[in-house]
């Protein structure tokens, strides 16, 4: 795994709100759940081939939902919470320095 540059943190995503990055080939919705911090998903629906960070964020239960056809997944594993997806989306690692977000990928 390496370590790769998202954003600076003044780029990240308001609280409750996701926001989509291109990363090393691919693109990552970061998702800020305010007081429980940054989390870091893979962008696209694994059923619906959607963009998940247009989708609604649901700080309570740590999920975000696809716009497309409403299958919610869990921020902390990328495992579906809800039908009709059943493959879960990668999640990445995060981390900060100085003013800067990276993700393990």
């Amino acid at each position: 795994m390496s370590r790769v540059k998202v954003c600076e943190i003044g780029d990240a995503p308001a609280p409750g709100e996701a926001k989509r990055f291109p990363v090393d080939g691919r693109l990552v919705a970061l998702v800020n759940l305010g007081d429980e911090g940054l989390r870091a998903i893979d962008a696209i629906c694994s059923h619906a081939h959607y963009f998940l960070d247009e989708g609604d964020v649901d700080a309570d239960f740590e999920t975000i939902e696809c716009p497309k056809h409403g299958s919610s997944f869990d921020l902390n594993s990328g495992k579906p919470r809800s039908l009709p997806a059943t493959t879960p989306v990668d999640v990445f690692p995060i981390m900060t320095e100085d003013d800067d977000i990276y993700i393990e990928v």
